[in-house]
């Protein structure tokens, strides 16, 4: 299928949010900042109001996944380079518009309010919902498809068990204490864009870090200071150069953080469960899943051998479904005696991206200004 123009709207946020990977600073968090609805930032939202913007854009990404099409399916092939006709009112783009509101009225009617139906129950990435059962895929053998939400399995282990292997296969609660900052170098490379471009990650317990993209028109900047989160992007990338994060997004930066400085781990989340077994790459993976303050929530998957971390899943809520966003871990090395994953490929719902790290400075000083609210990027001349 054709992500060309999804890229343009909805990636940018997309590769910011995958680069929310990790908290970091010693020092205070700035005062919690409300975020700028959708209908503040853009023109003739109808339906969709009341979100932040982060929110809208990952709802572009979650229409563009369930119809298996990209933006000008609804929006007009002008606006690809022109962020001002995504305002102009095509028939698809009304029609979504009804689709949106027979989907609230059918939750409301009959599922007490319940997010149960989405854009994905009916459309399952295709344009037109099926009408007639396919009596090959009746009869072929299909993906499992695990459930989001883990309920504590019967005989398994507890999970404060399985988190505290975790912490000893990194080198244990007294050696993570030890690492203060980091200062690491790499490649990032895109789903769409596959020139490798360098990055930067500048991190600091407990709760600051900044990641940096360097890409022709500019820098692609992502900041969490312990409280607040933001996406900055040159314009010519993004109908918003600068985001204030919010909701689920706001709790995987948590979640990012604590998994970068973790020893705080079993303390960052709650009402922590542990499920069945799954699989990842034909291996057997322990399942461990917790709840956020907000509501929502992170899935950890551990090797059961080594006791590490291969992958990481966590949801945001939107008015249409909920966004996954998938981590998968690797290529761990030590670092001052404590082993880090050096790459990470993040999966979304209009993307992948891989970071490589190359090199990591442990224990270095961080300028505090590296973790305030990132200006609009100057494009590159």
């Amino acid at each position: 299928m054709n992500r060309g123009l999804a890229r343009a709207i909805v990636g940018v946020l997309g590769v910011a949010l995958v680069l929310l990977g990790g908290r970091t600073v010693t020092g205070q968090a700035g005062p919690a900042q409300a975020p700028p609805m959708a209908e503040a930032a853009f023109k003739n939202v109808q339906v969709l109001k009341g979100i932040p913007v982060n929110e809208f854009m990952e709802t572009m990404g979650f229409f563009s996944a369930s119809l298996g099409t990209d933006c000008t399916f609804c929006h007009v092939a002008e606006s690809y380079g022109n962020w001002e006709k995504f305002a102009d009112d095509p028939p698809r783009k009304q029609t979504a518009r009804r689709m949106i509101r027979m989907m609230g009225a059918i939750n409301q009617a009959y599922f007490n309010r319940r997010q149960v139906l989405t854009c994905y129950s009916c459309h399952r990435g295709f344009e037109r919902p099926k009408v007639t059962p396919n009596l090959a895929a009746l009869y072929a053998p299909q993906p499992e498809e695990p459930d989001d939400v883990v309920t504590q399995a019967p005989k398994a282990p507890a999970a404060a068990q399985v988190l505290d292997r975790y912490l000893q296969a990194l080198g244990g609660e007294q050696r993570l204490s030890t690492l203060t900052s980091f200062v690491a170098t790499g490649t990032y490379e895109g789903y769409a864009d596959t020139d490798k471009r360098t990055v930067e990650v500048f991190a600091r317990a407990p709760a600051h870090r900044t990641t940096i993209v360097h890409v022709p028109a500019g820098e692609r900047t992502t900041t969490y200071d312990g409280r607040n989160a933001w996406v900055a992007a040159p314009p010519a990338d993004t109908p918003v150069p600068v985001v204030t994060l919010a909701g689920g997004d706001l709790d995987s930066a948590k979640l990012d953080a604590e998994l970068s400085f973790p020893q705080g781990i079993k303390q960052a989340f709650g009402e922590w469960r542990v499920g069945l077994p799954a699989t990842i790459d034909d291996r057997e993976v322990q399942v461990v899943q917790g709840t956020a303050a907000g509501g929502s929530l992170v899935t950890l998957y551990f090797d059961p051998r080594s006791g590490l971390l291969v992958r990481s899943m966590h949801y945001a809520d939107s008015p249409v479904g909920r966004l996954p966003t998938q981590t998968d871990y690797s290529d761990y090395r030590e670092v001052a005696g404590v082993k880090m994953p050096f790459r990470w490929t993040v999966t979304w719902l209009d993307g992948r991206s891989t970071i490589q790290l190359s090199d990591v400075q442990p224990n270095v000083p961080v300028d505090a200004a590296k973790f305030e609210r990132p200006s609009v990027p100057t494009p590159r001349r």
